[in-house]
């Protein structure tokens, strides 16, 4: 567009010039050179300024132009950078989807994410992963919890349950019967957890008369309160009542056991408070103790020092005599100047 405004200018001028040369022949020569030389000045004056706006107005669009590119450049940066970050996470995602799929791994991110909790809660020693109980008496096999946690000289048992296959499989079905029979299934399975958690209950070997089954799944344990699997109707509310009357076994997600685990170490710091009062208590009975020790022999010793003192003075009391003697004999007195001694009082006179 510049340009074309350029082109024209600078036909116009040639146009213009032109008429006026045409002129300048019908006018004395004189002043039709005169005209000339003024037509053509105006003209120079004029292009010249049309010239140095069209090219500041060039250079304007130019640099309009750089900065619509920069950012234009820093968009695309960042939309590529974004793209990184979402085929990131898609990644993460994908990975944390296959992990779920396999019993074991699911089982170790279970323990994984139950230890997180034990430790954002309590200090190293309170707790303790993959403890060994003992061994069972029905069956013989080592019981080894997923995480203990020290409750005085008790122990709590915690096991890690995460029973996803027909969960998942209720969800994606539907078959009405089949549905059905899945139902069944999953309360089966949630049914076997929590008779292998309420394994871990033997206040023989020092734990408590309860246990936790920790799921790490809040969307299972949230459709185990209302009942519910998804849309579907599913009566678990049996399965809690099992659970805590027949099993003692308190079944808890990430974020009730968080709450749970933050009221108990509460209660811990309550329980640790009140042994070190104990213990308190029982030094300040020994020191007692001590007291009354050293009160007999501070006594006693007492005793002795009014036994000397009165010793003492009797002494000086016989020197006095001898004294009075010497003086009576040879007019001089040795000079003994003795004073007597206070003897100590006793403890009740004290008091």
């Amino acid at each position: 567009m510049i340009e074309g405004i350029i082109l024209a200018l600078i036909i116009a001028g040639f146009g213009i010039t032109a008429f006026l040369l045409w002129r300048a022949r019908r006018a004395p020569e004189s002043q039709s050179l005169l005209l000339l030389q003024n037509q053509i000045a105006e003209i120079t004056r004029t292009l010249d300024s049309r010239l140095g706006e069209s090219s500041r107005a060039m250079q304007s669009q130019f640099g309009e132009s750089a900065k619509i590119i920069r950012d234009v450049t820093e968009r695309l940066t960042k939309l590529d950078e974004t793209n990184r970050q979402v085929v990131g996470f898609a990644d993460q995602l994908q990975k944390l989807q296959d992990i779920l799929k396999n019993p074991k791994q699911r089982g170790v991110f279970g323990e994984y994410y139950l230890e997180a909790l034990l430790k954002n809660a309590f200090q190293p020693h309170q707790y303790q992963m993959q403890y060994q109980l003992g061994r069972d008496d029905k069956t013989g096999k080592e019981l080894i919890a997923d995480a203990i946690l020290r409750f005085g000289d008790k122990l709590i048992p915690i096991d890690s349950k995460f029973s996803l296959e027909n969960y998942n499989r209720i969800l994606e079905e539907h078959d009405s019967n089949m549905r059905e029979q899945l139902e069944k299934a999953f309360k089966q399975d949630l049914r076997n957890r929590i008779d292998e958690t309420s394994k871990y209950i033997h206040p023989e070997l020092g734990t408590t008369e309860f246990a936790f089954m920790f799921i790490p799944a809040e969307g299972i344990y949230y459709d185990l309160l209302i009942n519910t699997v998804g849309a579907i109707k599913v009566n678990t509310r049996d399965l809690i009542d099992y659970a805590i009357n027949e099993k003692r076994v308190h079944i808890v997600s990430p974020t009730t056991f968080y709450v749970t685990l933050q009221s108990m170490s509460v209660g811990m710091r309550a329980f640790q408070i009140q042994e070190s009062t104990k213990e308190i208590l029982k030094n300040i009975g020994q020191l007692s103790k001590h007291l009354k020790s050293y009160s007999d022999y501070h006594l006693k010793l007492g005793a002795h020092l009014g036994t000397v003192v009165n010793t003492y003075n009797n002494s000086s009391r016989e020197f006095k005599k001898i004294d009075k003697d010497v003086l009576r004999i040879s007019g001089k007195s040795a000079g003994f100047e003795a004073e007597l001694i206070e003897a100590p009082r006793a403890l009740e006179e004290v008091e």
